[in-house]
């Protein structure tokens, strides 16, 4: 996996914990989508590696209530 794909599955991963968190809910909550907590966990670690069905992330977008675009604007990194 080239450095620029792992960034990008980092900065998912951080996406996706922004939102859970702005909508208060936990990682066991949203593992509700069919995932367990630790593959959450995995998927929202900066430094894990972890792949994600286009199945699951399109679960995860609609537990959180995003479009699943907005998953992919990524922050700027300071």
């Amino acid at each position: 996996m080239t450095a620029k794909r792992e960034n990008q599955y980092r900065q998912l991963g951080l996406t996706i914990a922004y939102y859970r968190k702005l909508h208060g809910i936990t990682q066991m909550q949203l593992a509700e989508v069919n995932l367990s907590r630790t593959h959450i966990s995995n998927i929202e670690a900066p430094n894990v590696r972890t792949s994600i069905s286009l199945d699951k992330l399109f679960d995860i977008a609609d537990a959180l209530q995003v479009p699943v675009k907005l998953l992919f604007e990524f922050r700027e990194e300071a």
